[in-house]
């Protein structure tokens, strides 16, 4: 056999074939692996979020659709699968329903009584736990203590404190000289109760929020003020309010919308005479009254309303909130 047959031989050709093969196979295999890499790359992100969207559709979209569908309705509590077309009726009725303004008015004011103390209550602890401090860490867990604590014995509790008859503010308010107080059943003294309860709850919360906002601050800017001869409370006024803006447009607006949203304190405050919110709805709020309506009168379709009545109000204040924002960023 010559050298140029022994060439091309199959047995000289048929090692190399394996070798081939496998290099294919291995080429493939790269191909595979950065392909997979793309699509990892390009969809989980989506795979993680995906989670929250379908809880959300679930428990957030679905009842949202379905209340604004039921105000359309005539619909009780007792038969809920028998719907009756009304249209906007039960929207219109609200125009003329005087205890839909009173709960309205109700909440408004408590709102204000708890929002504007709490948030500068809020602010200035937050301003005292910046500075170094011995326990530090202690007192920044006292002040969430409310917080963690349940609105049923925070309320309980402070019910006792402003009883009539042998309440602990009664009693402090006899020791100077002033008379007793009906907390439960006076229009603002009611009204000034429940937004204490309010009041003691989340001003820890939000302190806390402060807190966080005001370590962000750059330290270069306190200590050219203190070079310029700023007192701690012109530093306070001039460096810490003015860089925490952000922080507090945000606590206002959540406030706000938990305020819309009181149920809870007004609810227990009022011992056990129900939703009515005092003998004469002197501390029903929106939230309060939603509840009369669709659970103790099972008037499911107003009470769908009135929470649509409640969602176009936080979309109203949401929408003021920003645009303001909007116009002192352009100034």
């Amino acid at each position: 056999m010559t050298d140029e047959t022994a060439v091309l031989s199959p047995s000289a050709v048929g090692p190399e074939r394996p070798a081939a093969e496998g290099g294919g196979r291995s080429r493939r295999g790269q191909v595979w692996r950065s392909r997979r890499y793309r699509w990892d790359l390009r969809w989980s992100p989506y795979a993680f979020v995906a989670p929250f969207f379908l809880f959300f559709a679930a428990f957030g979209l679905f009842p949202l659709l379905y209340t604004g569908w039921a105000s359309l309705h005539q619909v009780e509590l007792t038969d809920p699968d028998s719907m009756t077309w009304v249209g906007l009726r039960n929207f219109t009725r609200l125009w003329d329903d005087e205890f839909f303004w009173n709960a309205l008015r109700n909440t408004v004011t408590i709102g204000l009584l708890s929002t504007v103390p709490q948030l500068a209550v809020a602010l200035g602890l937050a301003h005292l736990l910046n500075y170094r401090l011995r326990g530090s860490a202690f007192f920044r867990v006292a002040v969430l203590t409310p917080y963690a604590t349940s609105v049923a014995a925070a309320t309980l509790v402070f019910v006792l404190l402003f009883g009539r008859d042998y309440g602990m503010v009664n009693w402090a308010l006899s020791t100077v000289g002033f008379d007793a107080v009906d907390w439960q059943n006076g229009t603002f003294a009611s009204q000034f109760a429940v937004s204490t309860i309010v009041i003691w709850r989340w001003t820890g919360y939000n302190a806390l929020i402060y807190l966080a906002a005001m370590q962000a601050v750059p330290a270069e800017l306190y200590e050219s003020a203190a070079l310029d001869g700023a007192s701690r409370f012109q530093q306070f006024l001039h460096v810490t309010v003015p860089s925490l803006r952000p922080t507090i447009f945000f606590t206002c607006v959540v406030s706000t919308i938990g305020a819309t949203q009181l149920f809870g304190e007004p609810l227990l405050f009022n011992g056990g005479s129900g939703a009515t919110g005092g003998s004469d709805h002197q501390f029903q709020t929106l939230g309060l009254y939603l509840y009369e309506q669709g659970w103790v009168n099972l008037h499911l379709g107003r009470a769908s309303a009135i929470a649509w009545a409640m969602f176009l109000i936080l979309l109203l204040i949401a929408g003021a909130a920003r645009l303001l924002r909007g116009r002192k960023e352009t100034r």
